[in-house]
């Protein structure tokens, strides 16, 4: 039986209120599967995959757990009504949509997929602000996931660190609240939730887990990379913070002297975040992954993960200002 409950842990029917994000090139049914069977949310990431990979994945991680998992799709991308479609044939119960206005799915995922027991798909959007947490809750989402500055892949313009936005989106909305960026360790979540959160999702971490999909390189190049080595770039486009490398460089220089946009999406467009993540090409691909990247120093199996963040959270709790 859990151990915890709240309004996330419900939501979601988990032990623990936390997810696994849904990551480019990282988050497979493997993944997800893995974390789902240890207690937490595992997500599929669709922002990778063709419409029939996707439901691929969806099938294969519906045989490997009888846990409750979700699919995020990034807003974005192409084919999302193919994606939307999936997810709702293949009778997914959880999505997590990001990097664009919920307005124009949600009310699609929650009334028109109504699901064989009645209910409608559990929907929380990725937002970077209390502005766009109050648009979420005004489209019908569940929940939030609010996610500072310091995350990896795809970022807010705002640059509002975590610490500073989860208590800003807490006051602003009524829906739960689930914080991201910057978290991979128990502690960390016990910070998240003494700010209102009722829940944490974690990248970066997962990224460094033998189940991930990611490329063993880049798996490595997380665990040796130290404070400063990631930076948030392409603000023109679409703000992503990488791992500082040859691309990286290629970037900062066609900023530097004002390269158009199309530009920018020419040289982000080669396939640039497959090379990277999921082939190891670690020069010239690229390298998404968030600032906490630099205190994880190992790669372990998810459910590892799951139980060594749960039981480091519930000593915090006990022992708040313990030193380490």
């Amino acid at each position: 039986m859990p151990d915890f409950s709240n309004r996330i842990t419900k939501l979601f029917a988990v032990n623990y209120p936390i997810i696994q994000a849904g990551m480019v090139w990282a988050s497979g049914w493997r993944l997800a599967s893995a974390v789902s069977n240890a207690g937490g949310l595992g997500l599929i990431g669709s922002g990778s995959m063709y419409p029939e990979i996707l439901r691929e994945h969806i099938q294969k991680c519906k045989a490997a757990t009888s846990k409750p998992f979700g699919v995020n799709i990034p807003l974005l991308y192409p084919d999302i009504d193919k994606h939307i479609q999936i997810v709702i044939e293949e009778g997914v119960k959880i999505v997590f949509t990001s990097a664009g206005n919920p307005k124009t799915w949600t009310p699609v995922l929650k009334e028109k997929a109504r699901l064989p027991d009645g209910q409608g798909i559990t929907v929380v959007h990725v937002i970077s602000s209390s502005k766009f947490a109050k648009k979420a809750e005004e489209a019908g989402c569940d929940a939030v996931v609010a996610e500072g500055f310091e995350a990896g892949g795809h970022n807010g313009r705002e640059e509002t660190t975590t610490m500073v936005l989860i208590p800003a989106v807490v006051n602003a909305v009524k829906i739960p609240v689930i914080a991201a960026g910057g978290i991979a360790t128990g502690r960390q979540m016990l910070a998240a939730m003494v700010m209102g959160a009722e829940g944490v999702q974690m990248g970066s971490r997962f990224v460094a887990s033998e189940e991930a999909s990611s490329h063993i390189n880049f798996k490595n190049a997380v665990i040796n990379s130290n404070e400063g080595d990631t930076i948030l770039t392409l603000k023109q486009l679409t703000p992503v913070r990488l791992i500082k490398n040859n691309f990286y460089k290629a970037v900062q220089e066609a900023e530097t002297r004002g390269a158009s946009i199309e530009e920018l999406k020419e040289l982000l467009g080669r396939a640039r975040a497959k090379k990277g993540m999921f082939e190891g090409q670690l020069d010239e691909g690229e390298l998404e992954i968030g600032q906490v990247g630099a205190n994880v120093r190992n790669i372990l199996p998810a459910a590892k993960i799951v139980d060594e963040v749960w039981q480091e959270f519930k000593e915090a709790l006990a022992d708040p200002i313990k030193m380490i």
